[in-house]
This record gives structure tokens, C-alpha cells and sequence, in this order.
């Protein structure tokens, strides 16, 4: 089974796929993770991907999806949970053609339904909570930050929602809830 988890930032979605591959023996593919993956590897795509780094460049689709097939092609896994990708609909129909190239479906797309003002008022909260604990906290966990980061996501990410409703693959759950109902309600989207 392959699904995509959507929503914006800090809604939860590393979260979730963190239970699927412990609960159903996915694997989580997370573009910044195999970015930095093939980066330290030393393998002719991690060249590639250092070098466009090293430059200060965005890292094209076209290396993304190459990534993304090795993963396809080498890992055995009982599916894969896209976390993050893909951002666009470029990325959406490269993600499908290279799904059909491999004889692998896409099964479902789930979106993580979020309140932007609760989620805001989350992830500053627990960044507080953190730093006072000592713990280490995202830059970027501020409430300006934030906005910027959703306004970034709308503009280029929420098109997909539409992309896949259409397509009948898309359904949503309630991301602000607790995390295990969370994990209950795809869980239930997943076991129909």
C-alpha cells in the first residue's frame, strides 16, 4: 500500500507516517531525509545532490523522483508512506508515472485537516514548552515563521488537494485531534 500524507507544516505528518512504519511495516519516505541520505552517501545521485547543495540550489524534480525510484526499485518495504512529496502537481503526476512505470499503485492521499490559527498556537506552545525544558527547538517555531511557512505551503502544495479529490483518492482527517485519534481515523481510511 503507497499513500501520501498532506497538510502543512506541524500538522502532524511525520508523526503518522512514524506510526505506519512501525504498525504496518512501511517506510517512510521523506524527500529532506533522502536528500541528506544520498548527500552522505557517496552513491552518483548523492554527487549529484551534494554538489546542487554545496551551490546553494533548489534540488530539481527530476533528482526527487530519481531518489525516489531507488527507494522504489531497492527497499522492501509493504509500501511506501510520501511525506512531503509531492509538493506540486508537477511532482504529483512524475510521483504517478513513476508509480505506473514500477507496477505500484497509489492508494490513498490523506490530508491532515488543520485550523491554521490552532495550529499556530500549537507549535509556538510546544516550542515554548521546549525551550524552557532545555530541549532543542526549530528556528523557524515562531509565529511569523510560521505564516510565512502556511502561506508557502497554500500557495504551492494546496492545489494537490484538489488534484486528488478529483482523481477519487483524497481523504481527509481531523489532524488537530489527539495523536492516537489521529492514527484511529487513518487507520480506518486505510482498513476499508
Amino acid at each position: 500500500m503507497n499513500i501520501i500524507l498532506l497538510g502543512p507544516p506541524g500538522a502532524g505528518k511525520g508523526t503518522q507516517a512514524r506510526f505506519l512504519t512501525d504498525e504496518r511495516g512501511m517506510v517512510q519516505l521523506s524527500t529532506g531525509d533522502m536528500l541528506r541520505a544520498a548527500k552522505d552517501s557517496g552513491s552518483e545521485m548523492g554527487k549529484i545532490v551534494a554538489d546542487v547543495m554545496a551551490r546553494g540550489d533548489l534540488v530539481t524534480d527530476e533528482i526527487v523522483i530519481g531518489l525516489i525510484r531507488e527507494q522504489l526499485e531497492t527497499v522492501k518495504a509493504n509500501g511506501f508512506v510520501f511525506d512531503g512529496f509531492p509538493r506540486t502537481l508537477a511532482q504529483a503526476d512524475a510521483l504517478s508515472a513513476l508509480l505506473e512505470e514500477q507496477g505500484q499503485t497509489l492508494d490513498a492521499v490523506i490530508e491532515l485537516e488543520v485550523n491554521d490559527d490552532v495550529l499556530v498556537d500549537r507549535i509556538v506552545g510546544r516550542a515554548a514548552e521546549a525551550a524552557a525544558a532545555g530541549q532543542p527547538v526549530r528556528a523557524d517555531d515562531n509565529a511569523e515563521s510560521l505564516k510565512v511557512r502556511l502561506m508557502e505551503y497554500y500557495k504551492k502544495t494546496s492545489p494537490l488537494i484538489g488534484y486528488y479529490y478529483a482523481k477519487g483518492q483524497l481523504s481527509g482527517v481531523d489532524g488537530l485531534g489527539e495523536m492516537a485519534d489521529v492514527k484511529a481515523a487513518i487507520a480506518k481510511v486505510l482498513d476499508v
